[in-house]
């Protein structure tokens, strides 16, 4: 079968990877680009220290009737996802001040990364391939890196798909360029718990570093002595050249929260550039030219849910969408 027959879906994300699924279900070829050596986007995380850390996604939560709530049963089901917490710390300039209940968040004991590894079993998957370039198809085939394609999904924040997209076209006008936050997120070990066992995750008003912090044993369910710390987006701006830099001062702050009389024994470091974006959009995604946009930017409000939602309706939109 020709490319020319093929969606093309660059990104392998949770988003991109919905995509893929809901293409591939309907029985529809489809391939996914990565320039990286790992599937998850946003999920990912890192070995640390002999077990998986999330550095980025903390948990995710689900809807009543959608079919991101029917996927999760099944995770549940087969021993993937764990249900968490419902509730949280919320912390002020004196300290811990309360805590709040919500919507039941849930993590996994493997890591969230591999939600996505599972969600793609089956799919033609091609890791380490950096793309530079997609051409829309202005009443014909869309391209990447001139191969044609019946569709081309961009699954990544609007900044990098910007930069695969000619300057001045439809699709490329279609992005937000500029409201997009960073992040550094700090793990943080120690040899034993320092803090209570029923924290969870505290979020962090009126800091100058701290944003969020995670038990990121707790979330996964081993007790490991592991916190992860997500800094303020003027922290991470400040440190994007250098995010080891920040350490120090985030390694002060989560002590000084938590009274935690001892340095951790290790500490670890990833910086996201692009980590949310301000101001998603309410529609679950666009497609211009042949070239679909999903992801984070899309199906407000940007989480992990959110995320899925955009890449699976682009995906049953393609499906149904007829051929250039």
């Amino acid at each position: 079968m020709s490319n020319a027959e093929t969606t093309t879906v660059v990104g392998g994300g949770i988003a991109g990877i919905a995509c893929a699924r809901a293409l591939a279900d309907r029985g529809l070829p489809v391939q996914v680009l990565d320039r990286g050596r790992r599937l998850g986007g946003r999920m990912g995380g890192r070995t640390l220290h002999g077990r998986a850390v999330d550095l980025g996604a903390s948990y995710f939560t689900v809807g009543e009737d959608d079919g991101f709530a029917r996927v999760v049963a099944g995770w549940v089901d087969r021993g993937l996802a764990r249900p968490w917490t419902d509730t949280f710390a919320v912390a002020g300039p004196a300290g811990i001040e309360r805590t709040t209940s919500g919507p039941l968040r849930y993590g996994t004991a493997g890591g969230l990364r591999g939600l996505v590894v599972d969600l793609a079993t089956g799919l033609d998957v091609q890791l380490d391939r950096t793309v530079q370039a997609v051409t829309p198809g202005s009443g014909g085939h869309p391209a990447v890196d001139g191969d044609p394609a019946a569709a081309v999904v961009l699954a990544m924040p609007d900044p990098q798909a910007a930069r695969l997209l000619p300057t001045g076209s439809a699709t490329a006008g279609s992005l937000d360029t500029g409201g997009w936050q960073p992040t550094l997120a700090v793990a943080l070990g120690w040899p034993d718990r320092r803090w209570p066992a029923d924290l969870h995750g505290v979020f962090v008003h009126d800091s100058p570093v701290l944003d969020w912090l995670a038990d990121d044993g707790d979330r996964r369910g081993d007790g490991a002595p592991v916190l992860v710390a997500h800094t303020t987006p003027e922290t991470a701006a400040a440190h994007l050249d250098a995010p080891e830099d920040a350490v120090p001062a985030v390694v002060a702050a989560v002590r000084t929260l938590l009274g935690i009389d001892e340095e951790p024994e290790w500490t670890h470091v990833h910086r996201w550039s692009m980590a949310k974006p301000t101001a998603p959009r309410d529609e679950p995604f666009a497609l211009v030219d042949g070239v679909g946009l999903c992801g984070d930017g899309w199906s407000a409000p940007s989480k992990v849910a959110g995320a899925w939602q955009s890449g699976d309706a682009l995906g049953r939109a393609l499906a149904g969408r007829p051929p250039a």
